[in-house]
């Protein structure tokens, strides 16, 4: 059985403070952070919403996509995720529906 990766972008609020990470377990993951259990950093920002997802079937090209990610300016985050979710819908009701 194959696993797949996420690479994920989290939002405190539309425009708000912007956390990317990567995880094998999504949904396990965005409980973890909505616990408050996920990252000091989101905890303390209240960094809970997930605004963007991304799909690997290999572990490095995602950790891979997820550095990258975190190097690239806010500006083009914020494209990327009003691209494939323009109203930042939270994501979470979508895949734990």
């Amino acid at each position: 059985m194959s696993r797949t990766y996420h690479v994920y972008i989290l939002a405190s609020g539309r425009n708000g403070t912007l956390y990317t990470g990567v995880t094998g377990d999504l949904a396990q993951r965005m409980e973890q952070h909505r616990d408050g259990k996920g990252s000091n950093f989101t905890t303390k920002y209240g960094v809970t919403r997930l605004v963007h997802v991304e799909a690997f079937a290999d572990v490095d090209t995602a950790i891979a996509r997820e550095k990258a990610v975190k190097k690239w300016r806010r500006a083009w985050k914020l494209e990327l995720i009003e691209r494939g979710n323009p109203q930042w819908l939270d994501l979470y009701d979508r895949i734990n529906g």
